[in-house]
């Protein structure tokens, strides 16, 4: 079964989560997480200095932050998607859980 996390700070975004996922809520615990898929909100400070290194990790921001999505990219995001389309994605992402 995939193991999946998520540093996602807003409890709105959060709820759409199921309960397969793992919330990460201090973002010093973001880098030791252990998990094969990490979901990660971009536009929080700071975020880009504790992205894991070894999971897959995939990030979302507002779709003007380009910078931010850049930057994510660059420090190691498999993917970093504008926000509406990581909402749009999150029920294909999270059905991995049925493996």
């Amino acid at each position: 079964m995939t193991r999946i996390a998520a540093y996602i700070p807003n409890l709105m975004d959060r709820s759409r989560f199921g309960d397969g996922v793992e919330i990460v809520n201090k973002l010093e615990e973001l880098k030791s997480v252990e998990a094969d898929l990490v979901l990660v909100d971009l536009s929080r400070s700071k975020v880009l200095e504790y992205l894991p290194s070894g999971p897959r990790v995939i990030g979302f921001a507002p779709h003007v932050a380009e910078e931010i999505l850049d930057a994510a990219k660059k420090a190691g995001c498999a993917e970093a998607l504008p926000r509406s389309v990581f909402f749009r994605r999150l029920p294909t992402l999270l059905g991995v859980l049925d493996d």
